[in-house]
């Protein structure tokens, strides 16, 4: 059985932060989720990606962006595999990976995620991603 992520601290270091919400988000605990984001979180999805844009909130993230992902794409998985932190930036090199259901598709692209966390809370993420990919996978 898989142990649970951490409680959400204060004093938790940003990477855990982060950490906490990919190992949130991959299980659908979007509960668990919310508490490693700020209340005015700023979301930004990259120019080319299919939702581009910026995204404020935890209710506008999770309507926005991962309520869409999971109507577009089966099998939705982002691949944090690498941390890169300095003090509360923290950059995380990985890569999706998915299935479209429009066209049946597989895709696995490189991604960096840009976070600051400041007080325990992520307050700002940017996303960086081969879109090229990700629209081929769309594309029939």
């Amino acid at each position: 059985m898989p142990t649970q992520p951490p409680a959400p601290s204060i004093a938790e270091a940003p990477a855990d932060v982060v950490r906490r919400q990919y190992a949130a988000s991959a299980t659908g605990d979007l509960d668990l989720w919310r508490t490693a984001v700020a209340p005015d979180v700023e979301w930004i999805e990259a120019a080319g990606f299919p939702l581009a844009g910026t995204y404020r909130t935890p209710h506008g993230v999770i309507s926005g962006v991962f309520e869409q992902l999971a109507a577009a794409w089966d099998d939705w998985i982002t691949h944090d595999d690498t941390y890169l932190g300095d003090g509360e930036r923290v950059i995380v090199l990985g890569r999706y990976s998915a299935v479209s259901k429009a066209t049946g598709k597989a895709m696995s692209v490189r991604v960096a995620h840009s976070f600051i966390v400041r007080g325990g809370k992520i307050v700002r993420f940017e996303q960086i991603v081969d879109s090229a990919g990700v629209r081929a996978a769309m594309t029939a």
